[in-house]
C-alpha cells in the first residue's frame, strides 16, 4: 500500500463505467489531504486482503538435464525434491529451483513517499499501455486445433501422421470488443487494443533512424497479455525485446507461450508449427514437445505452464481462485509478491508443492509481472481487482 504525508497530493483510482461491453475505465484524478498525515491508496477493513509489500527471494540450486523436472522445494529449513507428472513427450531440461521465503526491504521503490512534484510529473507523463487481444490462441481453440488432438490422441509416438492437419490451420477472427473481458480493465484512459497480428508484425515499434543507424524503440510503455498460449517466433521475439528495450510486460493468465504458430497475412489464418504435444510441417504431424520455448521462456519471464491434470488446492487463496491453468516459479530471480501456497492433490507418495505465485522479474532494461493464476475466471472477484489496480498503480504508473 502507498501512505502519503500531510501536504502531499494523494492518486485516487475512481472506477466509472464506459460501457456495457468494454467494463470499466479508470479515471485518475488529484485531491489534496491536509487533515490526515497519512491514507493509503486504497482502503480495505480486510486484514487478509494482499499487498506487494511481502516479498521472496528464490534461489536456483542446480540445472537439471532430465526428461523429468525436478523441483527442490525449501520449508522452513529443509529442502524436499520431488517429480511433477510431465508430458512424455518432453526432451527438455528445466532448472531445479529452491524457494526459500525471505522478506524484502521495506524501502522498495515502490512504498516510497511521493511528493507532489513527482505526481504532477507522472500525471504528466502518462504511460502508454495497451492490451494485446488473443486472437491466436482463439483461432487455434475455434474448433480446430483441439479436434486435431482428440481424434490422433493415441497415434504412436513416432507416426508421421497424416489424418486430420486440416485441422491445423485456422482463419483468425478479430474479436469484438464484448470478447476482450480484460478490456474492463481499464488502466488509463489512454489504454490501446491491439492484437497478436499488430504485435506479430512489429508494430509495438517505432523505427528511428539516427546517423544512419536504424533502431525500434517502443511505441508502448506496457503490454497486458491475456491467454497468449499460441503466439508467432516473431511475436515471441519481439515482446521479448520490448521488454528488453525497456518495456513492462504484464501477464494476466497462466498457460502461455505455449505453442508456436504461423501466421499467413494474405488467408489470415494461422498454422500449428510446434508445441502442446506436437510439430507439424505442412506435410505431416508427429508428437513432440508440450511447451515450445520452455528453456527461454523461464529466463526472461521466470516461469512455466503447469503441466498437471490432477486436482491443485491453494493454501493461501485470498481470491477464491480454483484450479485451472497456472504458471510455477523457475527462475532465481523472481521476486515473489503473493506465494499462493500450492498443493498437487495425487494419491502418489511424493507430495510435490510447486511455487505458484503473483511475481515480478526484471529483464534487461524491463520487466515481466505474472500474475501466475488464469486470472479470467476471477476478473469479477472484487479484491482481486482492488490487489490488481493497486499493484498497476505501484509496480507501474509510479515506476
Amino acid at each position: 500500500m502507498l501512505c502519503l504525508a500531510t501536504d502531499v497530493i494523494i492518486i485516487i483510482v475512481i472506477v466509472s463505467i464506459v460501457s456495457s461491453t468494454i467494463g470499466v475505465a479508470w479515471i485518475i484524478s488529484i485531491s489534496k489531504t491536509l487533515e490526515k498525515q497519512s491514507k493509503t491508496l486504497f482502503n480495505s477493513t480486510d486484514e487478509n486482503l494482499p499487498t506487494t509489500n511481502t516479498f521472496y527471494n528464490s534461489i536456483v540450486s542446480q540445472h537439471v538435464k532430465t526428461t523429468h523436472l525436478q523441483v527442490v522445494i525449501g520449508i522452513k529449513g529443509r529442502n524436499i525434491t520431488v517429480s511433477p507428472q510431465m508430458n512424455k513427450n518432453e526432451k527438455y531440461g528445466i532448472h531445479s529451483v529452491s524457494i526459500i521465503p525471505k522478506p524484502k526491504s521495506n524501502t522498495n521503490k515502490t512504498t516510497a513517499v511521493t511528493t507532489a512534484s513527482k505526481i504532477s510529473s507522472m500525471i504528466s507523463s502518462t504511460k502508454r499501455i495497451a492490451f494485446v487481444a488473443h486472437t491466436f490462441t482463439a483461432a487455434a481453440y475455434n474448433n480446430a486445433f483441439y479436434r486435431f488432438y482428440l481424434i490422433n490422441k493415441y497415434a504412436p509416438h513416432n507416426a508421421n501422421v497424416t489424418k486430420g492437419l486440416k485441422l491445423l490451420t485456422s482463419r483468425v477472427v478479430d474479436l469484438p470488443p464484448k470478447i476482450i473481458k480484460h478490456a474492463y480493465l481499464g488502466l488509463t484512459s489512454n489504454l490501446q487494443i491491439i492484437t497478436d497480428e499488430d504485435v506479430n508484425n512489429g508494430s509495438i515499434f517505432t523505427r528511428q533512424n539516427v546517423d544512419k543507424n536504424v533502431s525500434y524503440v517502443n511505441k508502448y510503455d506496457v503490454l497486458i497479455l491475456g491467454h497468449q498460449e499460441y503466439v508467432t517466433q516473431n511475436e515471441y521475439d519481439n515482446l521479448k525485446h520490448f521488454v528488453g528495450n525497456g518495456g513492462t510486460l504484464i501477464l494476466l493468465d497462466g498457460n502461455v507461450f505455449y505453442a508456436q504458430v504461423s501466421y499467413d497475412k494474405h488467408h489470415h489464418s494461422i498454422t500449428l508449427v510446434k508445441g502442446h504435444g506436437w510439430a507439424f510441417n505442412g506435410k505431416s504431424a508427429w508428437k513432440s514437445v508440450s511447451e515450445r520455448w520452455a528453456k527461454e521462456t523461464s529466463q526472461w519471464v521466470g516461469s512455466n505452464f503447469l503441466p498437471c491434470v490432477c486436482p491443485v488446492t491453494f493454501a493461501n487463496d485470498p481470491f477464491e481462485y480454483k484450479h485451472h491453468e497456472e504458471q510455477y516459479i523457475t527462475n532465481r530471480n523472481d521476486t515473489i509478491l503473493i506465494n499462493y501456497g500450492a498443493k498437487l492433490v495425487t494419491k502418489h507418495p511424493v507430495n510435490y508443492k510447486p511455487i505458484i505465485a503473483t511475481y515480478e522479474l526484471d529483464y534487461k532494461k524491463g520487466g515481466v509481472i505474472v500474475l501466475g493464476l488464469y486470472s479470467d475466471d476471477i476478473l469479477n472477484n472484487s479484491r482481486f481487482d482492488k490487489y490488481f489496480r493497486t499493484l498497476l498503480v505501484q509496480q507501474v504508473l509510479l515506476s
